[in-house]
């Protein structure tokens, strides 16, 4: 039993299980045993001892009445919510018994885990669960709900999720928030983009919606959705044009340049604001203080590869850094994610090796509405943890009808009975991030986290790695991969990695540190991970993947002829559906609302705080509509992932199109179109 847990009172160190870029270090002060208060931690060297509200509020979620204590099986239709409570015992029987018998009649891959990072820990996230999986021989799932595609395109351009250390940005003296609602979605970038201010720097945000982000902007720049890879064309048609460029730099660290600059002709300034609604004068301004102001860096965001063509709009923007050759100055170039700065062995961790020899099929999780459906090679199974498929997937009306079928065997793993859950057969209680033992690694910062337990297990919960243990014995899988400890998992992931940023980071000296910061290096001059070793403004690879080798606006699927773009974005006390049914956090966010023009909204009658319903083929929303100027004419803009409340209509991917975007099989959600009419 970890020391923390033994200890009923006090202030003891932890780490953010949040699906966030910031990933705080925080204390937790603990009452009589139990969660009381949770701050920042003001010694972490990034975080700094500033926390979001989600997290400052988090003991409202970890004793929330609503919170599972105990398994259930339905007693009930499906979706009716009627379960009655059962042993773990029993819940492991009837899963284990269930699935021997789908195995023998139908095969392993009639198995589908549905899972995502509810909890960032590696070892909840991608640890037991994909080894047992593996071992079976399941469908597997493609998990390219968020960041799939952009990180694709970025990979073309530069190697693999490189970017600057965030903690460089207070020298930047231009930064650009591109399609990244930051001060709710990632709140230190700013705090640094701030400090980077009070030094003469100048903060620039493009984006769909002037949000709390766009806000703070010494210049907000509004844009159609979807158009951003073409506004990037336009920067560097101007920066050519303009010789805004350092040739030094691209004859010495790119390849493909001379190529570039004769393709992004094409993409002159009047062409391109007639495709992304930027004014012409903008387009200048934009490219010139761009390609004037040094050292400059673009905060690369998830909304805009959430389309079509998201994958290569990143892969364009990538490129930018290059022309001016930004990444040889500290505060200079671009952030997608720094994943790759904190690559463990995940050989380790997963265990593909289980898989081998075994005949089976991957899901794309977007499409797991059509999955349900299908009726050849159908789905029987389902076990969902980490995740919320009825509200967070796209479609999600199809989602829905596939969880209804009475075939359908769902087991859900979870801290709530979410909207998934209502639909299941049988329901497991999970513990928190803060019960368990689990190694984090921030996607924006450099730094590994240790999280150990500071609380006793909420009533009978079990954290993942327990249940796929139990799993595992329950179908008498022997293997010494389902015998380890979640401290020799850590210690084996952090081992043998081949990555030489983390080669002084153990699992001792993290038992002792809490947290420790991977050695990372200026990416130039130094050799990329590009087939080239340098920035490919021109990519051969691309070619041999079917792509055009130079970054290129293709314009959105035709999504039919309803008059509006939707965009339903994130909000600021919610993480995708986490919190959304916690009364606390509902209060903070109020209502869900819909931006629209004040000019749209004037055309069909509409005023603020109506009630506004939006439809197109895959479904319909209700909500309160928000008129002004924060949105360009022709979109309309949602925030949140709210619950499915009874007697509401608020699921907003209910309308969005679960199509595959062009890289990475990532998602498209921020491409359907709407209509729309006041209750």
């Amino acid at each position: 039993m970890s020391s923390f847990i033994k200890e009923k009172d006090g202030i003891f160190p932890s780490v953010c299980s949040l699906d966030c870029p910031d990933q705080c270090g925080l204390l937790v002060h603990k009452k009589d045993g139990k969660i009381v208060k949770v701050e920042g931690d003001p010694n972490h060297p990034v975080t700094k001892g500033n926390i979001c509200n989600k997290v400052r509020n988090m003991a409202a979620r970890l004793y929330d009445e609503k919170r599972l204590e105990y398994p259930l099986k339905r007693v009930g239709a499906k979706g009716e919510g009627k379960f009655e409570r059962i042993t773990w015992d029993e819940a492991i029987a009837t899963i284990t018994n269930r699935w021997k018998s789908l195995i023998e009649t139908k095969g392993p891959e009639s198995i589908i885990p549905y899972s995502f990072y509810g909890n960032m820990g590696y070892i909840t996230a991608e640890g037991m669960d994909r080894r047992f999986f593996h071992r079976m021989g399941a469908s597997q799932l493609d998990r390219a709900v968020c960041q799939a595609a952009g990180s694709e395109g970025y990979k073309y351009t530069m190697g693999g999720s490189f970017g600057i250390d965030p903690e460089d940005s207070v020298d930047s003296k231009l930064i650009i928030f591109w399609g990244v609602n930051a001060v709710s979605t990632n709140m230190h970038q700013v705090v640094l983009a701030q400090k980077a201010k009070k030094n003469g720097a100048k903060i620039v945000v493009i984006d769909v919606h002037k949000n709390q982000t766009g806000r703070i902007a010494d210049w907000f720049i509004p844009i159609l959705p979807g158009t951003d890879g073409a506004l990037a064309l336009g920067m560097m048609n101007i920066l050519f044009d303009e010789n805004l460029i350092d040739e030094d730099f691209l004859k010495n660290f790119t390849i493909g340049y001379e190529q570039l600059r004769e393709h992004v002709r094409q993409y002159d300034p009047v062409t391109v604001s007639s495709i992304t609604g930027v004014p012409v004068d903008d387009l200048y301004r934009l490219a010139r203080l761009y390609g004037e102001i040094t050292p400059s860096f673009i905060r690369i965001g998830n909304g805009l590869q959430h389309h079509d063509n998201g994958g290569m709009s990143v892969r364009s923007i990538a490129c930018l850094p290059a022309l001016t050759g930004q990444w040889l100055h500290k505060g200079g170039g671009a952030l997608k994610s720094n994943s790759g700065y904190l690559a463990h062995n995940t050989y380790s961790m997963q265990r593909p090796d289980l898989l081998e020899n075994k005949q089976t099929r991957t899901i794309n999780m977007n499409a797991i509405g059509d999955a349900l459906l299908q009726e050849n090679n159908p789905i029987q199974s389902m076990y969902v943890y980490g995740s919320n498929p009825a509200v967070i997937a796209p479609s999600s009306n199809k989602v829905k009808a596939g969880l209804e079928r009475n075939d359908l065997f769902l087991v859900v793993h979870d801290l709530f009975l979410t909207e998934t859950a209502r639909y299941a057969d049988i329901v497991l209680p999970s513990t928190s991030s803060y019960e368990n033992t689990d190694l984090y690694g921030s996607y924006w910062h450099n730094h590994f986290h240790l999280q150990q337990p500071v609380i006793e297990a909420y009533g009978e919960s079990k954290s993942n790695y327990e249940v796929f243990k139990l799993l595992a014995n329950g179908m008498e899988y022997d293997d010494d991969a389902f015998k380890e400890t979640e401290a020799e998992m850590i210690e084996n992931a952090l081992s043998n990695t081949g990555n030489p940023y983390i080669e002084e980071i153990t699992y001792e000296k993290l038992a002792k540190n809490e947290y420790m910061k991977a050695n990372v290096k200026p990416l130039l001059p130094g050799k990329l991970l590009t087939p080239s070793g340098k920035i490919e403004l021109y990519s051969e690879k691309m070619v041999e993947d079917g792509y055009h080798g130079l970054p290129t606006y293709t314009p959105i699927v035709n999504d039919g002829d309803a008059p509006f773009l939707f965009v339903p974005g994130p909000n600021h006390n919610f993480l995708n559906s986490t919190f959304s049914n916690n009364e606390k956090h509902i209060k903070f966010e109020k209502t869900p609302k819909l931006h629209i023009n004040s000019e749209d909204a004037i055309a069909y009658g509409i005023e603020t705080d109506d009630i506004v319903k939006i439809w197109n083929e895959r479904g319909e929303c209700e909500l309160t509509a928000a008129v002004g100027d924060n949105v360009l004419k022709g979109v309309l803009v949602s925030q949140g992932l709210w619950a499915d409340q009874p007697g509401t209509k608020q699921i907003v991917n209910s309308l969005t199109p679960d199509r595959i975007a062009d890289m990475g099989g990532g998602a498209t959600f921020f491409s359907g179109r709407v209509n729309i009419e006041k209750k």
